[in-house]
């Protein structure tokens, strides 16, 4: 089933929820596009968190949950992913996230430690919840973090504030 991953751990290390005026439909759209952007972009650290290390680097790449594996956020799996929420939204939706960093001095460029978590993602009327579960990494960017930086790309490519955190 697109979208849920039976292996999902029960125990999560964040959890943070969020209303929405946009229906299911909409905001999955938009949350499928910029995680796809996401997948395309290389950031600084400092755009994502406080970082521990100078001039770090960033690369995400992304995975929508298909059963029992993570099928890369690529555009034809993004097509894939948006045609089956056009049809019907998901009321769910699994990701596997992995945060590749490296430095660069000049032309010189190291990688460093990767952080891989799964996320998921539940959706109610006028509600999106999320749920971090670290399993394994430096932890250089932490989960409230990765969930922040996926809100503030979903937000940016809207022209109202589509996602609110509720305290």
């Amino acid at each position: 089933m697109l979208g849920f991953y039976e292996g999902f751990p029960p125990t999560v290390h964040k959890a943070m929820h969020f209303t929405t005026p946009n229906s299911n439909r909409s905001l999955q759209k938009k949350l499928t596009e910029s995680l796809h952007g996401l997948n395309t972009q290389t950031l600084n650290l400092e755009k994502v968190t406080d970082p521990s290390i100078r001039e770090c680097h960033a690369n995400f790449e992304f995975g929508i949950a298909e059963a029992d594996g993570f099928n890369y956020l690529d555009d034809d799996e993004t097509a894939r992913v948006l045609k089956a929420i056009g049809k019907k939204p998901l009321q769910t939706m699994d990701l596997f996230c992995v945060v590749r960093y490296s430095t660069s001095r000049g032309e010189r460029k190291t990688s460093l430690r990767s952080d891989y978590c799964m996320i998921r993602f539940t959706f109610g009327r006028g509600l999106m919840d999320a749920y971090v579960f670290h399993e394994k990494g430096s932890r250089y960017t932490s989960a409230e973090d990765i969930i922040n930086a996926i809100v503030n790309e979903v937000n940016a490519a809207s022209l109202k504030k589509t996602l609110k955190e509720v305290l």
